[in-house]
């Protein structure tokens, strides 16, 4: 579940938060345990936010969470990830990751950070977002012991820039990818026509979604996790569905070529 936006935002506004808190806590129930978050999402709101969704919660849960570039020098990101952790109210991030690159600050300090915290225990698992396979390389290089596990970007069938080189090289290096607005956000719901018009006779064929189907159109490949945020019940649990869809080889295909149009 991804949580850009949910809750008040910077300000806590009670209705909302309490909404984001629940859908959250539902999604928890339905199985989708991987929760991410930043610090650059209302400024720590967010990370907030899935602590009070996590009070309760007593199975496994990965949580994952960002640095933000300004953070990227070693005792700003030391820092910082102390503070997500205080707000999370967590002893250790699940997966901590470098939210854009930042070119001003040399990869090897910020990667030196990283590796401190993993040594630390207050990391399990280092990533990136948003970084090219030139900068993955370059980020991979610059830890001495630990190794990148994922790269999150923006992945759906109205946004497929990704499987040019990035998705090729996580497949070929074992790395996950995380893609963010796997629902193309609100595009894949609002579109008319074209591939849109082929999801729905799929979806209507398996009495499912065409959110449904647009997810487990990417969780087609293994190395592939997808985090929709949703704040309403109802789409929590459309989501929550996506993993039980079954697309035949055809179903994939015609996604394909309809959606490569599009993009």
């Amino acid at each position: 579940m991804g949580t850009w936006g949910m809750g008040g935002g910077m300000r806590a506004d009670p209705s909302r938060d309490s909404e984001a808190i629940e859908a959250l806590k539902l999604g928890l129930d339905l199985g989708m345990t991987h929760v991410d978050t930043a610090e650059m999402y209302g400024a720590g709101h967010s990370e907030e936010i899935v602590a009070k969704a996590l009070e309760d919660w007593r199975k496994p849960v990965f949580v994952a969470s960002k640095v933000s570039p300004s953070h990227f020098a070693y005792d700003d990101l030391l820092r910082s990830a102390r503070k997500s952790l205080d707000r999370l109210r967590v002893k250790q991030m699940d997966l901590y990751q470098l939210h854009w690159p930042n070119s001003r600050i040399p990869i090897s300090e910020t990667m030196k950070a990283m590796e401190k915290l993993v040594q630390d225990g207050s990391v399990r698992y280092i990533g990136v977002s948003n970084f090219s396979v030139a900068q993955m390389r370059e980020a991979q290089a610059a830890l001495s012991r630990e190794t990148i596990v994922s790269n999150q970007v923006e992945y759906s069938i109205v946004d497929r820039a990704v499987e040019k080189d990035i998705l090729p090289y996580c497949q070929r290096e074992r790395l996950t990818l995380i893609a963010y607005s796997p629902l193309g956000q609100g595009r894949i719901s609002r579109g008319q026509g074209g591939v849109f018009r082929v999801v729905d006779q799929i979806a209507a064929r398996l009495g499912k979604s065409r959110s449904q189907v647009a997810l487990k159109w990417l969780l087609r490949h293994e190395s592939v996790v997808v985090i929709p945020k949703a704040s309403d019940k109802e789409h929590v649990r459309e989501n929550a569905g996506a993993s039980a869809s079954k697309l035949s080889d055809n179903d994939l295909q015609m996604i394909d070529r309809a959606s490569r149009n599009y993009s």
